[in-house]
C-alpha cells in the first residue's frame, strides 16, 4: 500500500517494524521525527496497530498512518483506523499532531485526506470524538465536514456519514 499525499503531507501507512520502534522510541532504521514525536497517543495507536496484527493479521488499508511533512520528510503525528470498517461500513478515526505542528492546518488537511479515503473504499459513516476541552480538536473535525453526534461526561463525538446520492460528490469543499 502506499503513501497518501496532500498539499504539504505525506501520510505514510505504517508498518509493523515502524509501529515497533514507535512503541520502543526508537528512531532508528532512518527515520526522521520532530521534537515530541511520538506522542503518547501515538505510542496508544501503534500498540492497537500491533494487536490487530498479531491478533488478525494487517488491518491496512484500514490501520496507522504517520503524518509526514513533505518539506522536510518529519514525523510531525499520527492519523488512522481503529479498525476495518464494521457490518454496517462504520469506521472509527483517531489522530495526533505535536505541539510546535499544531495550528497550522495539518490535522485538518490530513484528516480530509483520510476521509477520502475511506468514502473511496466503501466507508459510510466514520466517526471520532475529542475531550471536552479539546476544542482546537473538535474545530478540525467540524472544519472537515463532521458533525457532533453527541457527547459524555468525558467526549464530544463527531461523525460524518455518506449515503448512495452523495456517494460521488466531492467533500474537499
Amino acid at each position: 500500500m502506499g503513501d497518501l499525499v496532500t498539499a504539504r503531507l505525506v501520510l505514510h501507512p505504517m508498518t509493523v517494524s515502524e509501529a515497533e520502534r514507535v512503541v520502543a522510541g526508537d528512531s532508528g532504521g532512518g527515520a526522521r521525527w520532530a521534537p515530541g514525536y511520538p506522542t503518547d497517543g501515538d505510542v496508544a495507536a501503534a500498540r492497537r496497530y500491533l494487536g490487530a496484527c498479531a491478533d488478525t493479521g494487517d488491518p491496512q488499508p484500514f490501520g496507522n498512518y504517520e503524518i509526514r511533512r513533505r518539506e522536510d520528510g518529519q514525523a510531525i503525528g499520527g492519523l488512522g483506523f481503529h479498525g476495518p470498517a464494521d457490518a454496517t461500513g462504520s469506521v472509527t478515526i483517531g489522530y495526533g499532531l505535536v505541539p510546535s505542528a499544531r495550528g497550522k492546518g495539518y490535522a485538518s488537511e490530513a484528516l480530509r485526506e483520510l476521509l477520502l479515503f475511506a468514502r473511496a473504499r466503501g466507508v459510510t459513516r466514520v466517526r471520532g470524538d475529542a475531550d471536552h476541552e479539546n476544542i482546537a480538536s473538535q474545530h478540525v473535525m467540524t472544519a472537515v465536514g463532521m458533525r457532533p453526534a453527541g457527547q459524555d461526561e468525558r467526549v464530544r463525538y463527531f461523525e460524518t456519514a455518506w449515503t448512495e446520492t452523495t456517494a460521488h460528490a466531492d467533500s474537499r469543499a
